[in-house]
């Protein structure tokens, strides 16, 4: 049994409310995000239940969660197309997950290769959260009956570990849970950071100057940062697999994703270019536009907490309308006494 089906396919997604959201998350899922709010029914989620499997300072992750929903309204996520509410604000997220954690084999969690890359480093400090985060992230999913789920690659391992998890609860206790399907971006999924471009852009090093470029940067510190962007010894400016080449790949992308321009027309528009200096130039100039407008929005929503908050709450509503009804429903299927 599922949700009455949704006249368009289903999405839903979320990202942390940790570190600063840089132009690598923009363009990388929160683009693709705004983009199809008209063809398709979003959900999309501030995850702050999966934030604290490592120790976050309770204070900043009050002001992040808020600053992160400030930046994807400014980014434009529209309340009236989409759900945007905060993980812990829809308790059916605990609820669920902790039933599915109940069906999932030990073993299918300790294979996953992001916890298996962080407790090899810190074996005695990794929380028993981080090891059940991909169940806590299969609930997420599995509870709005998604069609789609928009992911990095880093992240397919998780949602084949959903799609696990939703057949083998389908299996014990009768079909409850729709499978997903990935939705991964074919371009520009990994926007590289510009003091390394060998290295995704990350919210973890954001604090070093000039690695990423954050939505919230001014124009000095854009221009700063795309000054400073690693190239290479050449001066074609060209799309190219040589990985000496990884440098001017990313520039090229961040100006492709922002104008909205084809691989022909980008490199089109820099044949006459004299050297990288003309590139990095013109990238600057088009991030600068780009981002002009979402950070005077955020200014605006952030210096207003009591508009913010309403507009969570009514995400939070059009989740709960999902979400409740389905973890009844799971309950229900395990077996439990569910009063009225």
């Amino acid at each position: 049994m599922t949700a009455t089906p949704s006249p368009r396919p289903r999405v839903l997604s979320g990202i942390q409310p940790s570190g600063h959201m840089h132009l690598g998350n923009y363009l990388g899922a929160v683009q693709k995000w705004v983009e199809v709010q008209d063809e398709k029914e979003c959900f999309y989620c501030i995850v702050d239940l999966h934030a604290i499997t490592v120790f976050q300072d309770p204070k900043e992750l009050l002001e992040q969660t808020r600053g992160v929903a400030a930046l994807l309204l400014a980014c434009g996520i529209d309340p009236a197309k989409s759900a945007l509410f905060v993980q812990s604000h829809v308790r059916a997220h605990a609820e669920g997950s902790w039933v599915l954690n109940c069906v999932t084999p030990l073993g299918w969690l300790e294979r996953m290769t992001q916890f298996k890359s962080k407790a090899d480093k810190e074996k005695q400090r990794t929380s028993a959260g981080l090891l059940t985060y991909p169940v806590l992230q299969a609930a997420d999913i599995l509870l709005y009956d998604a069609d789609e789920v928009p992911v990095g690659e880093d992240q397919r391992q998780h949602l084949e570990l959903t799609r696990d998890i939703a057949q083998r609860f389908n299996h014990l206790y009768g079909e409850t849970f729709k499978l997903p399907k990935p939705l991964i971006r074919e371009f520009g999924a990994r926007i590289m950071g510009l003091d390394d471009p060998t290295a995704k852009m990350s919210k973890g090093s954001s604090g070093t100057r000039g690695h990423c470029i954050r939505l919230t940067d001014s124009e000095d510190e854009i221009r700063y940062a795309l000054k400073r962007a690693v190239t290479d010894s050449g001066r074609e400016i060209q799309f190219s697999d040589d990985p000496e080449k990884a440098g001017v790949n990313n520039l090229l992308t961040l100006y492709k994703l922002l104008t909205h321009k084809s691989r022909e027309e980008t490199e089109a528009d820099f044949s006459d270019a004299r050297g990288y200096g003309d590139l990095k130039k013109a990238v600057a100039d088009v991030v600068v536009e780009a981002l002009r407008p979402i950070r005077e929005e955020y200014d605006r929503l952030i210096s207003d907490p009591a508009e913010l908050d309403r507009l969570l709450a009514i995400g939070a509503d059009k989740a709960r309308a999902l979400a409740e009804p389905k973890v009844r429903l799971v309950k229900e299927r395990v077996g439990f006494f569910v009063p009225g």
